[in-house]
């Protein structure tokens, strides 16, 4: 099972008052990392895979440990555990080596923003998605079941 490896890069504006990387960022975090997977790396030559526009239906966070500013990015490993034929489900480490910081997901879903609504994931769009399938791995304690959930409400991706 492939990963999209996402090395992203830490400001000093991303801690509070605690020394740590603050709780919102950590989305921050994730919305880079997810959209240079969907919109930097699976779009391949003329195509016009996920090119339309997608809104976050659900955020699912736990985090496990303090993160504090350094120079050196911090890690985002992403993979999806669910293709559904309007839908996905991106899971994501927030990590160093063997330290994970942060196990995630987000509900992920296609939408037309000239119809105004949402729509079915292509076949070119799904044969990308399943190229980082894997369903057994690093998803959040409660997900889909609501326990330590961050709801997003159809922010925009």
């Amino acid at each position: 099972m492939a990963r999209h490896i996402y090395p992203c890069p830490m400001r000093w504006s991303d801690m509070d008052a605690f020394g740590h990387v603050n709780n919102v960022v950590f989305l921050r975090y994730l919305e880079e990392a997810r959209v240079d997977f969907m919109f930097r790396l699976a779009p391949g030559e003329g195509s016009a895979s996920f090119t339309g526009g997608s809104v976050i239906a659900r955020h699912e966070i736990d985090y496990l440990r303090p993160l504090v500013h350094r120079h050196e990015p911090v890690t985002v490993e992403t993979w999806v555990t669910k293709v559904g034929a309007a839908s996905m489900t991106v899971a994501y480490e927030i990590k160093d080596g063997e330290t994970v910081y942060v196990r995630a997901s987000t509900i992920v879903v296609p939408y037309d923003l000239e119809q105004g609504r949402p729509r079915r994931i292509t076949a070119e769009e799904r044969a990308f998605l399943e190229a980082y399938y894997d369903d057994s791995a690093g998803a959040p304690a409660g997900a889909g079941a609501g326990a330590g959930a961050a709801k997003g409400e159809a922010a925009a991706a």
